[in-house]
């Protein structure tokens, strides 16, 4: 049994059905919502097939050239733009993706009812700003709080009266197309319909644009955990780290400071480059595996030997510093040059008595 072919009028008819059935659902992210969701967007997406093959619409002609039963498939790229909104994604590159094609589907949309001549006054004037500013596009454009403050009023009044005046029209059997209604009535709801639509692309637009701007400093995702680069990328990192590791263990115990070469300390003594001191070699051996830290170039001893190498170690002091050294009886030279010393003492107390240098004061 061949299968039917599959009219504008029932495609679009099964499209707009699964788009009521979306608005009515809360669960927007469950696998049904995201079903009828894919579903509803293909039917939309072979619309516009099907007005393509028949030339539906052309630039040559004005509203007036198109019949009232066809007013509601100028809304096709709308219907896609919305529902791509809704669409889930899994990373804010994936949500970028998505939003880049509703707002591709808005603008083909504009220029549609453009080439219509179904702007407004008002609608002509941001349409030639979305045209000038894609990117920066803002339904509000003064910077000044009282001033923008006075068009979100204004402009919550305008949509406030669009939608009243909607619900009264597909309220009143006069304007329903599938109830006999006068076909002057029901072009005057289609083309309403269209106006308020008009109205929404551009705040969702406006929309868009601002979720770019944050999608624009969220974080780069890394690549799926399956990806060969990803591997790739691991691999060549541990194979780095593992290097790097173990030329820290190989490293000899002498300094390694880049450009570290030459003397310690200067002759007067004064450090020539940096060093750290370390109890022994084996406490340095073991601060190798505490990354981060200053890597020792010399232990303790080997410190303490240099200094005193160079005489900078004064030793002694505390109860050492009283005991006085046995004499040498065999060494007569300086037993003599002692006994020198202490004669020419006891001759220098007996001509100057206790007291006698001071004689500035006395009375």
């Amino acid at each position: 049994m061949s299968q039917e072919p599959r009219t504008l009028k029932s495609v679009f008819a099964a499209a707009e059905a699964k788009r009521s059935g979306l608005e009515n659902s809360y669960d927007t992210i469950s696998a049904s919502y995201q079903d009828d969701l894919s579903q509803a967007l293909k039917f939309y997406e072979d619309c516009l097939m099907i007005i393509g093959d028949i030339s539906l619409f052309s630039p040559n002609e004005t509203l007036e050239d198109i019949n009232t039963s066809d007013l509601p498939y100028l809304l096709v790229s709308y219907r896609i733009a919305e529902l791509l909104q809704k669409v889930s994604t899994a990373s804010p590159t994936e949500r970028k993706a998505a939003l880049d094609v509703a707002k591709e589907a808005y603008s083909k949309f504009l220029h549609l009812m453009d080439s219509y001549s179904l702007f407004s006054e008002s609608d002509r004037k941001l349409f030639e700003r979305y045209v000038d500013e894609p990117e920066s596009f803002s339904t509000i454009t003064s910077s000044d709080p009282a001033l923008r403050r006075n068009a979100k009023i204004a402009n919550f009044k305008a949509e406030k009266e669009m939608k009243q005046k909607l619900e009264f029209m597909r309220r009143n059997p006069r304007y329903l197309d599938d109830g006999g209604g006068d076909e002057e009535a029901v072009r005057e709801l289609y083309l309403a319909d269209i106006a308020w639509n008009i109205h929404q692309t551009f705040q969702g637009l406006e929309g868009i644009n601002r979720e770019m701007e944050v999608l624009a400093q969220a974080p780069i995702p890394l690549m799926p955990q399956d990806s060969t680069i990803e591997d790739d990328e691991r691999r060549r990192k541990a194979s780095f780290d593992s290097e790097m590791f173990s030329a820290r263990l190989d490293t000899p115990l002498q300094p390694i400071h880049a450009g570290a070469k030459g003397p310690l300390l200067s002759k007067e003594g004064k450090p020539l480059r940096p060093f750290t001191l370390t109890a022994n070699r084996q406490e340095l051996t073991k601060g190798v595996f505490r990354p981060g830290h200053n890597l020792p170039t010399m232990s303790i001893d080997e410190y303490l030997d240099e200094e005193r190498r160079r005489g900078n170690i004064i030793e002694g002091g505390g109860e050492a510093s009283g005991m006085q050294p046995e004499p040498d009886e065999d060494n007569y030279e300086k037993a003599d040059a002692e006994t020198m010393k202490a004669r020419e003492w006891d001759e220098f107390v007996e001509n100057n008595p206790k007291g006698s240098g001071n004689t500035l004061n006395r009375g």
